[in-house]
């Protein structure tokens, strides 16, 4: 099937006088007719549901859909994005690790990268995705277990280079982990260009009406595990019976060992009616990315003429560094464009305030156009230093380009920018 159709039916195929429409099992247990039934599920629970913590029947469509969509072996939803990148790197990583992660990503996950998780004893080392490969092997060490980066940067929107991160990091013998929330897997699928694992906020594209929190992790099924350098999924698991997740689950060790160990003791799983909502957004998503970046590109071609604005970035753009990326691993650069407005922060801020299509708020890849200033909001945490590594300025502006009319769009930015004149 193409995405079109997988958006609609993977997942879940109703039989003889089933619902059509995905049903919401709104339960967090399941009945069993004997102790022994409950306890051989205790001891594998891949073999039925038992409890909602693990896995429910709506939330399992879903997961479905998106390891379809992506081209995955398994997929396992989380409660937010940040869970998602959290236990993509938890399932590889313990106290004394190390792994290496583009510095162009969400500003929220560097906060998670750089001082969370280094209070569990795990180290993450930045690198610059345009330095050499020699440099960025440097960063590299024995105890390295991943590589992490962002398909469309949130929001610095640079396209990351996956096929030569991917060489350099099997050259390694780690994974590489691929947020791919902008880009989708409608417009870029990372496990065809040689990505392991790759992690969505759903709260984004894949809901798009700003109904539900969600995230997701796709495993390709196709990293090689045995390589020593990850007893975890290779050596027997203690709190789970001496299982080893690659020689009982094979290419599917990784989403298991995800499911059986860390959603068990961390519990970030979705609700079904979440996953519900979740299911409508999908069923849309390769129609609206398609209007997203048609709509998208016309306003950045706009803002590019516009004398209020200093820089324009979007790799839709022929005029953008990354443009020549794009064309190699995107068919459209998402709804979402970075413009830094003259004069700064004020102006940028006064802008925004004038808007009264746009909403001002704290939120992406809506079928609504929003806005938000990045230095002093979602990354507000960040030093001047690590703003600069995110490729965040005092007057960058984050558009995300909705799906009303292009020209009432594109009339509300007009009359911002007339505001910044007065």
């Amino acid at each position: 099937m193409k995405d079109e159709t997988k958006c609609l039916h993977a997942g879940y195929t109703p039989k003889n006088s089933e619902p059509r429409v995905v049903p919401i099992v709104q339960s967090t247990t399941y009945v069993y007719d004997s102790t022994e039934e409950v306890a051989a599920v205790f001891d594998d629970p891949t073999r039925s549901l038992i409890y909602s913590r693990f896995a429910n029947p709506t939330v399992m469509a879903v997961e479905e859909k998106i390891a379809a969509l992506e081209g995955g072996v398994g997929a396992m939803c989380t409660s937010s994005g940040q869970a998602a990148s959290l236990l993509s790197i938890l399932n590889l990583c313990n106290a004394g690790d190390s792994f290496v992660s583009s510095t162009e990503i969400y500003g929220g996950t560097v906060n998670l990268f750089s001082f969370t998780l280094k209070k569990l004893g795990i180290e993450c080392i930045y690198v610059d995705r345009n330095a050499s490969d020699e440099e960025i092997e440097k960063a590299f060490k024995p105890n390295t277990k991943a590589f992490f980066g962002e398909t469309i940067a949130n929001p610095a929107l640079t396209v990351f280079d996956i096929e030569r991160f991917a060489k350099l990091a099997h050259k390694h013998h780690v994974p590489l982990i691929v947020d791919n929330t902008f880009a989708t897997p409608v417009l870029c699928k990372p496990f065809e260009f040689g990505a392991d694992i790759v992690v969505h906020s759903t709260t984004k594209y894949m809901d798009g009406h700003a109904v539900q929190g969600g995230g997701v992790i796709v495993d390709s099924g196709k990293f090689d595990w045995s390589s020593g350098n990850f007893p975890g999924l290779t050596e027997p698991d203690e709190s789970y019976h001496g299982i080893s997740y690659t020689k009982t689950y094979g290419k599917m060790a990784y989403i298991i060992k995800a499911r059986m160990q860390l959603m068990r003791d961390f519990g970030c799983y979705p609700a079904a009616h979440s996953a519900f909502l979740l299911n409508l957004g999908l069923e849309t998503l390769a129609v609206r990315m398609k209007q997203y970046c048609e709509n998208a590109l016309t306003v950045a071609k706009y803002l590019e003429k516009c004398p209020q604005v200093e820089r324009v970035i979007y790799p839709g753009l022929e005029s953008d560094p990354c443009h020549a990326l794009a064309k190699k691993y995107l068919k459209g650069c998402s709804g979402v464009i970075s413009l830094v407005i003259k004069g700064g922060r004020n102006a940028a801020m006064k802008f925004m305030n004038s808007l009264k299509l746009a909403s001002n708020e704290v939120h992406v890849a809506d079928i609504r156009t929003c806005v938000l200033h990045p230095a002093s909001e979602t990354h507000r945490q960040l030093t001047d230093e690590q703003l600069v590594a995110a490729g965040i300025e005092a007057g960058m502006v984050r558009l995300s380009v909705g799906l009303e009319n292009v020209e009432d769009i594109l009339a509300d930015l007009e009359q911002g920018f007339a505001a910044i004149a007065k």
